[in-house]
């Protein structure tokens, strides 16, 4: 007799549907005698046919024929990180059904320190030799997205602020009051001075201010932004109001860049990134703006506007090259015999390409103008521009506008199609402003920090090794602001790796020409006078940014 059935419970959920009996691995009591029998003998079957009828479609075939002949034995060790060509095909492929993309895994508390140094940087960014010990490192005006600092003391000070030397941090930034530190703390976790300069270093201004789209960076991100919800894409009306707004807040930061009261601010646009600078920094006696990556097409619309600009990368490229070829023909003249034929033919001009736009009257003398196709205007500029057109998206391409030009820049760029992507994730979507200081329609934000405690190893063993991370669009005067407070917190010694933003590397070429040293006076723009010291310098990376800083007994060394 069937049990009585229970209240608010159905019999019918007894046992699973056919449907859900399908995923079973194996087949239940009620299937076909002959399909289990079928299945019991599939696990014998090892020979090459049914590995090909059972083969998995997402592997390469490469390792499934060295799974079958290796079977016994234990698997493999994963590929290399730089050998695409041995890791197996699913590996390229998108996920489907996956919630969050796959990424790399946080470091846990007790991580090692190394460890976190070498996931920082690829093998292809090696820094260069280290510089001199010297008091003060060269301004750096590319956009870092990550430092990691590391000291033999800890970073607990850094953690755990209160409220009162949180809001004090943010005062002091309105307000732009410098603290000055002595030279060495000797308790950084009860100096309240130490903790309210530190919160003060990790705040900057954005525009537009988003909470569910990752605004920097903007150049290759559509991948980070695709899937986020972007109600503009298809309104209009929605567009036109973002970028209005964001032409009054554009506006409102080139008016304080000018009146000296804003140092200097970024745009990151989807395709590029404008860097102005006020008058007196990076050795400028005018504003200065430069731009980077830029293409033919960008470079041709500033042109036809009558905006004046310079690729001082690519010039400086020239005039290495110009100077080797004539150290060259120099060694070739004192060589003796032999020299002659190769210093007339050195000494000869190269062809220029005036010579394409010319008439063609030498078709016309030898009766063949009709027989043979004469290059059109388009072709002709092509191969006159076609240097020009080979370093574009690549850090040559760095243009650079000075003086009342920016105004002209400024109004360009307001009016400019290409600023704004019109498809993909980020259509509709107006360019980040970043900016040290405020202005208008400008939100607040601060750099994420966190403290962490590893172990190294050593000769002869491991040492306790701490580490402070600080993640976000960390400005350049940010960077110089957190060296002055680590100095006497870590009594002068600690070590910070840093991952700059590719694309605004090439901001750190000099913008001045070498004649021109006119200092400017910036009191009221919020920095710290050893700050706005180090950015009145003249830029010496190029087009190269600093990616190894270490201080040792308060000297700085540092790698590019």
């Amino acid at each position: 007799m069937a049990a009585p059935a229970e209240p608010g419970h159905s019999p019918g959920f007894k046992k699973p549907p056919a449907l859900l009996r399908l995923k079973r691995k194996r087949p239940g009591p009620r299937s076909d005698p002959s399909a289990a029998a079928e299945a019991a003998a599939a696990p014998a079957q090892r020979g090459p046919s049914a590995a090909a009828r059972r083969r998995n479609p997402f592997s390469s075939l490469d390792n499934a024929l060295q799974r079958a002949a290796a079977a016994p034995q234990p698997p493999a060790a994963a590929p290399a990180r730089g050998d695409p060509s041995a890791a197996p095909f699913w590996q390229f492929l998108e996920p489907a059904c996956e919630e969050k993309p796959p990424r790399r895994a946080e470091p846990a508390e007790s991580s090692d320190i190394l460890t976190l140094s070498q996931n920082l940087h690829s093998p292809l960014a090696v820094p260069k030799a280290p510089s001199s010990p010297r008091q003060e490192f060269p301004a750096d005006w590319s956009i870092k997205t990550r430092i990691l600092f590391m000291s033999s003391q800890p970073f607990t000070w850094a953690e755990h602020l209160k409220a009162q030397e949180e809001a004090q941090g943010f005062a002091q930034h309105c307000r732009a009051t410098q603290t000055t530190l002595p030279q060495s703390v000797q308790e950084p976790q009860l100096c309240t001075e130490l903790r309210c300069a530190f919160q003060q270093s990790l705040v900057y201004w954005l525009h537009p201010a988003l909470a569910w789209l990752p605004l920097f960076p903007r150049v290759g991100a559509d991948r980070r932004i695709a899937g986020k919800a972007c109600p503009w894409a298809q309104d209009e009306a929605l567009q036109q109001a973002l970028m209005s707004d964001w032409s009054v807040s554009f506006t409102s930061l080139y008016n304080l860049l000018r009146a000296r009261l804003c140092p200097y601010f970024y745009v990151c646009a989807a395709q590029f990134s404008v860097l102005f600078r006020a008058a007196g920094l990076a050795g400028s006696a005018v504003p200065t703006a430069a731009i980077a990556p830029t293409t033919r097409g960008l470079r041709e619309a500033m042109r036809s506007e009558g905006i004046e600009f310079s690729l001082p990368l690519l010039e400086e490229s020239r005039a290495r090259k110009q100077k080797s070829s004539e150290e060259g023909l120099e060694t070739e003249t004192t060589g003796g015999l032999g020299g002659g034929s190769s210093v007339e033919d050195a000494g000869e001009p190269a062809p220029s390409d005036d010579d394409d736009d010319g008439s063609f009257s030498w078709l016309e003398e030898m009766g063949v103008q009709d027989k043979v196709k004469k290059p059109d205007a388009i072709s002709i500029q092509l191969r006159k521009e076609k240097h020009e057109v080979q370093v574009d998206h690549r850090p040559e391409s760095l243009v650079l506008v000075r003086g009342s030009n920016t105004f002209t820049l400024l109004n360009f760029l307001i009016s400019c199609r290409s600023l704004v992507a019109v498809a993909g994730p980020q259509a509709g979507l107006p360019p980040t402003l970043l900016s040290p200081v405020a202005f208008r329609g400008g939100t607040m934000q601060t750099l994420k920090a966190r403290s962490t405690s590893g172990r190294a190893r050593v000769q002869g063993g491991f040492e306790d090794v701490f580490s402070l991370e600080v993640l976000g669009p960390i400005l350049p005067h940010a960077l110089h602001a957190l060296t002055l407070v680590l100095g006497p917190a870590q009594r002068g010694a600690f070590r910070a790796l840093l991952s700059p933003h590719e694309p605004s590397a090439a901001f750190n070429a000099c913008p001045a020409p070498s004649q021109e040293a006119v200092h400017q006076d910036l009191p009221a723009c919020g920095l710290h006078p050893k700050t706005l010291d180090q950015l009145s310098q003249c830029p010496t990376l190029g087009k190269s940014s600093i990616r190894l800083l270490e201080m040792k007994d308060y000297a700085y060394t540092w790698k590019a």
